[in-house]
């Protein structure tokens, strides 16, 4: 049985959210136990309403404070150590739970996972890794947000547990692994993703270049590696380009009495397209790099995104990450050496 510690309380949303996800995925998953974390009264409240109050794998742990969403990080990390994100991250440190999601505070969470879980051996600093839409299935990206200034090595070993991120989920023994970059010739680029290139070619990874940022969508690479800067920009990129082209197709399908028509007409394959690139069934970034596994759910997540979350944290402690990322990073080390 996987356990997994459940911020009930995180999220612009909370409870109203959080629960009736943690029903459906125990209701879908009959291997899963989760542990709802925050206001008893609150959470028994939604369970009953819901006909879930006697559910034997949904349980409840009371605590007495919750994580604001513009919360301080060092805030959240000194004050709130009863707050339903410590406590979950807490759980998954002492082994009482395998894995903890939250849609709370980014900021807070990383702080709050980095203190008390640490990072594993050889891995200087944790990186956030979500999976993204793309023309040949999806892309992992990393990182996407934690670590604004990255050097060679950090951007290594984000590519390391990137690969084996994707080896284990995707069941690929050597993904394509490349360097986000302004240009894909090696004489482009600065001097942090011309060392990272040189480091990676002889890393023992599937390494395949520079990559630059339409190949996220249309190339054949399945893990792109970048400072947290660039790919928390070019995240946020994706999300609005992804807003304006669904506001055009409102707007122009409304037009007139003719383009409402056609509206009807083209009913049909909007919503497959909707569905082929719904967010909420990318949500759930991983917290690569730290001793155990912590996943990120959207702050806007509804019921249907964070029982994706879920299922993302149950994957990841069914192929163990951390232990195969453990594994890797000493395998790529040697290789370097032999090299």
């Amino acid at each position: 049985m996987i356990k997994i510690a459940l911020d009930a309380m995180g999220g612009d949303f909370g409870v109203p959210v959080t629960v009736p996800a943690a029903v459906e995925a125990v209701r879908v998953n009959g291997g899963l136990e989760l542990i709802l974390v925050g206001d008893e009264t609150q959470v028994q409240t939604e369970l009953k309403r819901l006909g879930a109050a006697n559910e034997a794998r949904l349980s409840v742990r009371h605590t007495t404070q919750t994580v604001g969403m513009d919360e301080a990080p060092a805030q959240a990390l000194r004050m709130k150590k009863d707050s339903s994100m410590r406590v979950c991250v807490n759980m998954v440190k002492s082994g009482e739970a395998n894995a903890c999601v939250s849609a709370g505070n980014t900021g807070a969470l990383m702080a709050t996972a980095k203190y008390v879980l640490k990072t594993l051996p050889g891995i200087d600093r944790p990186a956030i890794c979500a999976r993204i839409p793309a023309v040949k299935g999806h892309t992992y990206m990393l990182d996407l947000g934690a670590n604004l200034d990255c050097s060679a090595e950090q951007l290594l070993q984000f590519a390391v547990m990137g690969s084996v991120l994707v080896a284990a989920t995707e069941h690929k023994p050597q993904p394509k692994v490349g360097v986000l970059n302004v240009g894909q010739e090696d004489i482009k680029g600065n001097d942090q993703v011309k060392g990272a290139a040189k480091l990676l070619d002889g890393s023992g990874l599937n390494y395949i270049g520079f990559v630059e940022g339409n190949d996220v969508f249309l190339s054949d690479v399945d893990v792109v590696v970048c400072d947290g800067f660039a790919g928390n920009v070019a995240l946020k990129t994706m999300e609005g380009a992804s807003k304006t082209i669904a506001h055009f197709l409102r707007e122009e399908f409304s037009r007139n009495w003719m383009t409402r028509i056609s509206a009807a007409f083209a009913m049909p394959v909007l919503k497959a397209l909707r569905q082929r690139i719904d967010p909420r069934k990318y949500n759930g970034a991983s917290f690569l790099g730290l001793t155990g596994i912590v996943i990120k759910s959207h702050g806007s997540s509804d019921a249907v995104a964070l029982r994706n979350a879920i299922e993302v944290a149950r994957l990841e402690v069914e192929e163990d990450i951390p232990r195969r990322i453990d594994s890797q990073l000493e395998a790529s080390l040697s290789a370097r050496r032999t090299a």
